[in-house]
């Protein structure tokens, strides 16, 4: 891109053979061909078919697949309708949130305006804003959204908000000067950009870029060329899938030579093989995450963060650093005055003395020059003006027994009417009104505190003494400027004077200094807080603004982000480090301030790439490439644009930096979860995987019927493991580091548990097996069937954490007795009714054999629960 802010406009006219008279008819119809038309591209996309179809990739569903084929061609109907039931439900699911998140560029498309004021063959007219090229002469005026990136000729007061750009919702005052020197965005002061709004005066603009060479279009092809990563247990859950599939398809090809080796018919055989795989293949489990991670979302929602992508909810417990935007996440979003300077003393609102003219002439001036206003107690108007309204409510507060502060604001602006005016504008940093106070002509002025301070000839000490301004005074003035700057604050100069004369610019000298102003956008209170509760969780919080470094800085470390040796960079600085620098030194970088799309998405790269999961905050346009770039992208619900929130996996209801917190804590008890259901429903199907081989290697009848095994796979996989995923958090969930996410599900502690536990549970079964085999094969089949689906039941509780019960409970998580208490209903269905026992093929039991089953199936859990005490002790 051209830097046109360098240009004069003469320069910038000529470049693009252009003229203040516009361009002609035939000329326009020559760039349109040239340039295309004034919108956004985006790349193709998948039909929602392929999207469909490429949910049955996935190694373990093709095995399933072929299993549910088998049975199909063997007469199985039940077995292949309920796998193909699931691998449907799953690809549907799938599909629909794959859609869900591949709409930001229609939302981008969104901020375009449908039409523009533009001077075509030395008329105004208007016309759709596709049809501006670049050439065109633009005509802005407050109310206007900027159809394309240009630059300005002529300037009249011209204010910008350029939030959805720059991240920062203060109005930029606009000036038609050449710029020097290389400047980040925010500083262009020249120009305008597409998507910005204007909210006061007006200009006349030379197009320069329009379509997808505007900043806007650059931010769109970013989102085109991000990609989306892949969730820690996506990767986690697809590597165990490969590894297990693997191991259940030698299991299965063992059974299938063995069961032809002791002579059984060749389709008999293939048959209880494939439903061996059948019932060691966990095919509940993408189901059981999908509905865990919706559950989640649930509870999150209430705590006001609306989760837009399932896989997100997971990745949230093992960020481990967290890109914050400022305003409005870290901060109240709103100026507030801090402190004031009068009378040679720093004070704060709170401490107005009316009976002190100096203070009551310093408040009237900031309520008469100003022109914002209150609405519903929600400010109208420049952030900075409608701050000193509400101070000056507070003090009305403070003040009401005082008759001359029962006055509103509106009222005080009736009673001192204006009688002339001089608007701010960027070139004099001023603004002044004239009215009378005590039949006195009085003109009240504020600005910024260096021009102010160049114009003032005395200064109000007390009420009884003004007196000439001194060296000593502009001295400690500029010095207190400083102070208040340093720390962030933005700051105005007040100064009066009384004349007849003509408010005019050239009139503007010769007044009395009153006092100076700072305001600054607060941290919220719960926001220092939530910093520390990060700390804690071993999770690096980083601040990203496009506000200035000092403000930045200052704001940081009142928060608590910014520390004793950190660093704290602007995006200029940013783009002179190599990569090699930047990875050197971004372990100590808090702070970024004045960035860019392209810096925002350069630092998630480079935390990325020290393999930390990152987590990025912003509510702005261009925070959209960075959110989907990110880990988990959390979009700002109150203040966001749309096209974040499309971009975003999270978004924050309150836009409060403490939710995120919440949400992590959140995270990792759903991880825990996850990983727990995954041990119950590994254990379970271990244990009939060990009976069957056991009973196969010593040429034993087979243990389970297909049909038998098909009924473990629905009820005892689903139920408990899903009453697993609801378990709440426990209280230290935030003491402990973020997850490693190369760490994969099956560590060591997790595989010796599972070992550990399915061999327990295999024992019982295959004791019960073997006092059935007493009486026949039948009978076996039927108590080691009906012990291993109990003993799964009551293992339900096993797993729902690595404490003992007496420390778990009950209450905490009453779905788990639901979930053993309708299960066992299912299995007395089964092996009571006529019904159910024809139907799963269960002999009659007697009180003896359902006496072995109880005790048996409880066996494993008690010994289990044993284990844990004693180890607590």
């Amino acid at each position: 891109m051209a830097d046109w802010y360098q240009k004069n406009s003469e320069e910038a006219l000529q470049e693009l053979h252009s003229t203040k008279e516009g361009l002609t008819d035939a000329e326009v119809s020559r760039r349109q061909e040239q340039y295309g038309f004034n919108e956004l591209k985006e790349k193709k996309r998948e039909s929602v078919f392929q999207i469909f179809l490429g949910q049955f990739k996935d190694l373990m569903v093709i095995i399933l697949i072929i299993a549910a084929t088998i049975s199909m061609l063997t007469g199985d109907v039940e077995s292949t309708l309920v796998i193909f039931a699931v691998l449907v439900l799953n690809a549907v699911l799938g599909t629909v949130q794959h859609v869900k998140a591949e709409k930001s560029l229609e939302a981008l498309k969104a901020l375009s305006s449908p039409t523009a004021k533009v001077i075509r063959n030395g008329k105004r007219i208007e016309v759709e804003s596709r049809q501006v090229v670049p050439g065109d002469i633009l005509v802005a005026e407050a109310g206007d959204l900027i159809v394309a990136d240009g630059r300005i000729l002529e300037n009249y007061s011209l204010q910008v908000n350029e939030s959805s750009l720059t991240g920062e919702s203060l109005n930029v005052d606009k000036c038609d000067d050449t710029l020097v020197g290389d400047m980040p965005l925010a500083d262009r002061k020249n120009m305008v950009y597409s998507g910005s709004l204007v909210t006061y005066g007006r200009a006349v603009v030379l197009v320069t870029e329009t379509g997808m060479q505007t900043e806007i279009g650059r931010i769109a092809t970013l989102m085109n060329q991000t990609g989306e990563k892949k969730t820690p247990l996506q990767k986690n859950l697809d590597d165990f899938s490969k590894k297990l599939a693997t191991g259940i398809l030698i299991i299965s090809a063992v059974i299938f030579v063995l069961g032809i080796v002791r002579g059984m018919e060749l389709l008999n055989s293939l048959l209880f093989a494939v439903a061996l795989a059948v019932a060691a293949i966990p095919e509940a489990l993408s189901s059981i995450v999908t509905i865990v991670q919706a559950m989640g979302t649930q509870k999150m929602a209430r705590e006001h963060a609306v989760i837009k992508k399932l896989s997100a909810v997971e990745s949230l417990g093992c960020v481990s650093v967290i890109c914050s935007d400022k305003t409005g996440t870290l901060t109240q979003n709103k100026m507030t005055v801090q402190q004031i300077y009068a009378g040679g003393r720093v004070f704060g609102p709170e401490e107005f003395d009316m009976h002190q003219q100096t203070h009551r002439y310093l408040l009237y001036d900031s309520v008469l020059t100003n022109d914002a206003t209150l609405s519903n107690g929600k400010g109208v108007g420049d952030p900075t003006e409608y701050a000193l309204l509400e101070m000056y409510g507070k003090v009305k507060g403070l003040m009401q027994k005082e008759e001359d502060l029962t006055l509103s604001y509106e009222d005080l602006r009736m009673m001192l009417r204006r009688i002339e005016e001089v608007p701010f504008d960027s070139d004099r940093k001023l603004m002044s009104t004239k009215h009378r106070i005590h039949g006195v002509s009085t003109i009240f002025t504020k600005g910024a505190v260096d021009v102010l301070l160049d114009r003032c000839d005395s200064i109000r000490v007390s009420d009884e003494e003004i007196r000439p301004i001194t060296a000593e005074d502009r001295k400690n003035i500029t010095e207190q400027n400083r102070k208040f700057s340093e720390n962030g604050l933005r700051v105005l100069a007040f100064a009066y004077r009384e004349s007849e004369e003509e408010l005019t610019p050239e009139t503007e000298y010769h007044f009395t200094f009153l006092g100076l102003i700072s305001e600054m956008d607060p941290p919220r209170e719960e926001s220092i807080q939530a910093v520390q509760h990060a700390k804690e969780a071993g999770i690096r919080t980083v601040m990203i603004t496009g506000d200035h470094k000092i403000t930045a800085t200052a704001i940081a470390k009142q928060i608590g982000i910014f520390q004793e040796g950190d660093l704290a960079v602007t995006g200029m600085e940013l783009d002179e480090m190599s990569d090699e620098e930047l990875s050197g030194k971004i372990e100590k970088i808090s702070v970024y301030a004045r960035v860019s799309p392209e810096n925002k998405i350069r630092i998630v790269d480079a935390w990325q790439k020290k393999g930390k999961i990152v987590s990025m905050t912003g509510d702005g346009v261009n925070d959209a490439p960075a959110l989907k770039k990110a880990d988990i992208g959390v979009a700002m619900g109150i203040t966001g644009t749309e096209v974040s929130k499309d971009a975003a996996s999270m978004i924050l209801e309150d836009d409060n930096f403490a939710t995120i917190i919440k949400a992590v804590a959140n995270g990792r008890t759903i991880y825990t979860n996850i990983r727990n259901a995954v041990l119950y429903l590994l254990s379970g199907n271990l244990s009939a995987i060990i009976t069957v081989l056991v009973t196969s290697l010593l040429a034993l009848p087979i243990p389970f019927q297909p049909v038998q095994l098909l009924f473990i796979n629905l009820v005892t996989d689903s139920l408990p493991a899903l009453a697993i995923g609801m378990e709440p958090g426990s209280d230290d969930v935030l003491k402990k580091k973020p997850r490693n996410p190369k760490a994969g599900i099956m560590d060591r502690n997790f595989a010796l548990r599972m070992i550990f536990q399915g061999g327990l549970i295999s024992v019982a079964v295959i004791i019960a097996y073997h006092i059935g085999l007493g009486q026949s094969p039948a009978m076996a089949c039927s108590l080691a069937f009906l012990t291993l689906t109990c003993s799964r039941l009551l293992h339900g509780f096993n797993c729902r954490g690595e404490k003992s019960l007496v420390r778990l409970g009950f209450r905490k998580n009453p779905y788990s007795l639901g979930a053993f208490l309708l299960g066992l209903l299912l299995v007395i269905l089964v092996s009571v009714t006529p019904v159910g026992r024809s139907l799963f093929s269960v002999s009659a039991l007697n009180s003896k054999h359902i006496v072995t089953i109880g005790v048996l199936a409880l066996i494993p859990t008690a010994i289990i629960q044993i284990v844990r005490i004693i180890r607590r002790k």
